[in-house]
């Protein structure tokens, strides 16, 4: 399955979803394959907390170095924050922001957050998990996709 079926297929599940193909594409070789995506559909659909947890820590890892660097935070929260028009120049909203992340979230103090940091966070207050940003559906979505999908499965096939 390429880029633009998976968008297809699951526009209605995951419109607020960013960086999905990249949570979904575990091998990095540019395609979705069935098991990846039977993988990624059932995280989204009844995916337990740790799994979840997983799979947003990879998602808000940019870089694939297994730590969300102070420069991903600022990335992320830049592109997910509404612009509001002020005075203050909105980088600087955000560099505090991520020093507030930092101090709530980074339990050994590296300056970055590793997946011990994020997951004693997260496990601490579950708003945590979408810190960076939204990349899991919302519980209307995940119905409505429901819905749809397993109301007439073959509906798909000529995708």
């Amino acid at each position: 399955m390429n880029r633009k079926k998976l968008q297809k297929l699951t526009e209605t599940l995951t419109k607020n979803c960013k960086h999905l193909f990249r949570g979904f594409d575990k091998d990095n070789d540019g395609c979705v394959n069935v098991s990846e995506w039977i993988y990624g559909l059932s995280l989204f659909l009844r995916g337990t907390l740790e799994e979840k947890m997983k799979y947003c820590f990879e998602v808000f890892d940019l870089n694939g170095d297994g730590f969300i660097s102070k420069e991903e935070m600022f990335h992320m929260l830049k592109n997910s924050l509404l612009k509001q028009p002020s005075e203050e120049d909105p980088d600087e909203g955000i560099k505090d922001l991520v020093e507030i992340t930092l101090k709530k979230m980074d339990h050994d103090h590296d300056g970055k957050l590793s997946f011990a940091d994020y997951e004693q966070a997260v496990r601490e207050e579950t708003l945590l998990l979408e810190a960076f940003g939204p990349c899991l559906p919302d519980p209307k979505s995940r119905m409505e996709f429901e819905t749809q999908v397993f109301k007439d499965p073959n509906e798909f096939n000529d995708m």
